[in-house]
């Protein structure tokens, strides 16, 4: 965005001069008219080449408006193409759009879980070839950013997103008719130290997630150590500048206490298990921060509990300490990532989606229940080759704990209640010749580990073409 402000402000100059420049030469013009209007004698033998220089000064003089003129235009219609229409509200405060417009077309050797956008790799079925290929526009996002007014001294803004990640229509072809889904919104209040947020975010405790393009409707490497869940939740942030060079943040709050559980109903909300225990989820983290603030060495730590009722005098705690890094390497690398070690944690998106494991069917009262611990993180490798090109390489891994999953002999549970094990790797590059344009390409490595059957492998290459708006 701000090179896109950059690129504005030297058209705008351009014109600027390009105008100056015309109005100089009128003036130039209409002044060396009227000094030539008493015609001096011409020495016999010089009429001739007197008169030819003076039609070729002529002649240029007229050429240079003209061409002075189409540069005007060019310089216009470039000023116009960077112009952005101002969104209209219907409150008086300021009001902002933004998103993009994105094609992915994907090829997959293997069979996964979701075609698209895939997480886990799982067994041949008898009817599957082996791979598949297909495109979708179903990851392109749109977003809404208010500004407005100042309350208590604090400065409060708010933002939305939606995509159209949320489902397919029950009718021929509808994957290609994805479902409008909300992603995130938050209201904000900042102070000059101190932030409130409430809404819909990502865990503020697990804050990063690698970069890529191929991978929007889900963060990459979820299911493989990114806790991402985007939660309801209340958070207060404050931060203590140290030095000049240093900082820390302080972060708290309250989210909804999630547990992976799919929803009871379509139309109506019924209480989950961890809605059922009567009490939030709590959380906080602790960062501090070394060095220029656009581009600062960062580390964090955080920690995370919520409890869990499946009725029956069946509870659980789920629990999860976590750590996040963020490393600038010279001007052109850096190396980012996050750490996690809990129990329960499938409503972040830990542990393959899974809470707990139960000896029964869930809906049985006499079924004893299990939390699921796991352990998991990711770490990538950024190249920055140019402000236009760069590359990553990134890997991820979760690991539920096998004797939680073996602990009934059977296992059953909402997701896949047998996988012990998945890990993804991806290299991408990413390409954006100007502000607003972009391209990608990506490789995906999926390697799924279950208790029982053995490893089970699948490659994703994905291409993806974005216009940011």
């Amino acid at each position: 965005m701000s090179q896109s402000r950059q690129e504005t402000r030297e058209l705008r100059e351009q014109l600027q001069r390009a105008m100056g420049q015309i109005a100089t030469l009128s003036t130039g013009t209409a002044t060396s008219t009227q000094s030539t209007l008493p015609v001096a004698p011409v020495a016999p033998g010089q009429g001739t080449s007197t008169m030819s220089s003076a039609q070729d000064r002529e002649k240029e003089s007229s050429a240079q408006p003209e061409k002075l003129e189409e540069n005007q235009t060019l310089l216009k219609a470039m000023v116009e193409e960077q112009h952005q229409t101002k969104v209209e509200s219907a409150s008086k405060y300021r009001i902002r759009l933004t998103g993009i417009a994105l094609l992915n077309v994907f090829g997959n050797r293997g069979t996964v879980d979701n075609l698209d956008v895939p997480n886990l790799a799982l067994p041949r079925g008898k009817l599957d070839t082996g791979g598949s290929f297909g495109a979708t526009v179903r990851q392109s996002e749109v977003g809404f950013e208010v500004y407005g007014p100042t309350l208590a001294g604090a400065r409060t803004s708010a933002d939305m997103h939606l995509d159209l990640f949320g489902g397919f229509p029950d009718t021929a072809d509808g994957v290609t008719a994805g479902l409008v889904r909300l992603r995130t919104a938050t209201v904000r209040m900042d102070w000059a130290r101190t932030s409130l947020v409430v809404g819909q975010d990502a865990p503020f405790f697990s804050p990063l997630s690698p970069t890529s393009i191929a991978s929007l409707g889900y963060p990459a490497f979820s299911y493989s150590g990114n806790l991402w869940t985007w939660t309801p939740q209340v958070r207060l942030e404050h931060r203590v500048a140290l030095s000049a060079a240093n900082s820390i943040l302080f972060q708290g709050g309250i989210l909804d206490p999630l547990s992976g559980e799919t929803p009871y109903e379509e139309f109506y909300r019924t209480p989950q298990s961890g809605e059922k225990s009567r009490q939030p989820a709590y959380a906080t983290r602790l960062a501090w921060s070394h060095g220029d603030p656009a581009n600062p060495f960062t580390i964090g730590i955080g920690g995370y509990y919520s409890r869990q009722d499946y009725g029956a005098g069946r509870t659980e705690d789920a629990w999860a300490g976590t750590a996040d890094w963020s490393v600038p390497l010279g001007k052109w690398l850096g190396l980012s990532g996050e750490f996690y070690r809990g129990r329960a944690l499938g409503g972040l998106g830990g542990g393959e989606g899974r809470s707990v494991v139960f000896s029964g069917p869930q809906a049985d009262p006499n079924s004893s229940v299990v939390g699921l611990n796991s352990i998991g993180g990711w770490a990538q490798l950024k190249f920055k080759a140019s402000e236009a090109l760069e590359f990553n390489a990134g890997y991820g891994e979760d690991n539920p704990f096998a004797r939680d999953l073996r602990y009934f002999g059977a296992p059953t549970s909402y997701g896949y209640s047998s996988v012990s094990r998945n890990q993804s790797g991806m290299v991408n590059v990413i390409y954006r010749p100007r502000t607003d344009l972009i391209f990608s390409l990506e490789f995906r490595h999926l390697d799924t580990t279950g208790i029982y059957a053995g490893k089970e492998t699948a490659n994703h290459v994905n291409l993806g073409v974005g216009v940011l708006f």
